[in-house]
């Protein structure tokens, strides 16, 4: 019987990272996916690849599986393997944490004694199996459920604020086949959050469910907002005798424009704050719109202009350096 080497079948070392043993079983996975691979022994190597990842991608199965190897699944909570694991192994040199190969031939007769061994690795009723199934492996069908997928979404600012439904054109990363994917934008949503579409990721192997599909949220830049939180910021540039007259004006907001009042006297960089008028959260309730004021001069003037701007230059007593 020879011992499961995942790393082996993944083709990476015993020391390679997370992101390693990810790279290499999708490489795999697109080699040997039955959808893509049609030679006999595809849908084999297909499932041995994704049982390899679904036990290293996960630190607790891979930590048991470095020390138990095959046997990693019966091992008990506590970590403790069944009675006479130590003189089993000891005795046929079945398991090692090195690289190299370990095999082990019981023979015919081999198999009493040995019961609570088999129970451990095969379940219950092992002993009952003729000899050459024990030899040959557990026959029963292996289960898994599909790989999740994570992608990004762009977004605008209103779509991620009003919420709503969006049509995705998706790329599954093991088959690379291209679908339609129908989704709920949920109101409020903040950039790097994510939305779950269940049962959208990768397809599960034999007879298992898919994954789920999971798209982290950006937020596209807004052209007269910016996102902070809750609040919006946004800068409002108005003429120079709005800001030392005062007046109403219309302003844009979410929702549509608003008219608001300008201060009589009123600087750059003044802030005004428009509440209720900012971005949601999950539960609909906004945060405020904050203006900065910006005066701002024509950059060309009519002769009447340039004759009103020096007739103030001349009367007024304003100095804002002193």
């Amino acid at each position: 019987m020879k011992v499961k080497d995942y790393y082996e079948i993944l083709g990476v070392s015993r020391n390679a990272t997370d992101e390693e043993i990810r790279r290499a079983f999708r490489r795999l996975a697109r080699k040997y996916h039955p959808d893509v691979n049609k030679s006999p022994e595809a849908e084999k190597k297909f499932k041995e690849i994704s049982e390899a990842y679904e036990v290293l991608k996960d630190p607790e199965k891979r930590k048991k599986y470095d020390q138990f190897g095959d046997a990693w699944q019966r091992v008990k909570d506590g970590g403790t393997p069944p009675p006479g694991w130590e003189d089993i192994f000891s005795k046929f040199n079945f398991y090692s944490t090195g690289n190299e190969k370990v095999y082990v031939d019981f023979g015919e007769d081999s198999f009493s004694g040995f019961s609570s061994f088999f129970d451990f690795l095969f379940g219950g009723g092992a002993t009952s199996r003729s000899q050459k199934e024990r030899r040959s492996g557990y026959r029963g069908g292996w289960v898994s459920r599909g790989e999740d997928i994570e992608a990004r979404i762009q977004l605008s600012l209103e779509e991620a604020a009003f919420g709503g439904e969006k049509t995705l054109t998706i790329q599954d990363p093991i088959t690379r086949e291209v679908k339609s994917v129908n989704i709920r934008i949920p109101p409020g949503i903040k950039p790097g959050q994510k939305i779950r579409i269940p049962g959208k990721g990768a397809p599960g192997l034999g007879g298992g469910v898919p994954g789920d599909l999971f798209l982290k949220v950006d937020i596209l830049p807004h052209p007269v907002f910016r996102l902070e939180g809750n609040q919006l910021f946004a800068t409002l540039p108005i003429t120079p005798w709005e800001a030392a007259l005062g007046a109403q004006i219309e302003v844009p907001t979410l929702d549509g424009k608003v008219k608001i009042n300008i201060p009589p006297g009123s600087s750059s960089g003044r802030k005004l704050r428009l509440k209720g008028h900012g971005y949601p959260d999950r539960f609909g309730k906004k945060g405020d719109l904050f203006l900065e004021l910006k005066i701002e001069v024509p950059k060309i003037l009519s002769p009447k202009e340039k004759e009103l701007f020096e007739e103030l230059k001349r009367v007024s007593t304003f100095n804002p350096r002193q």
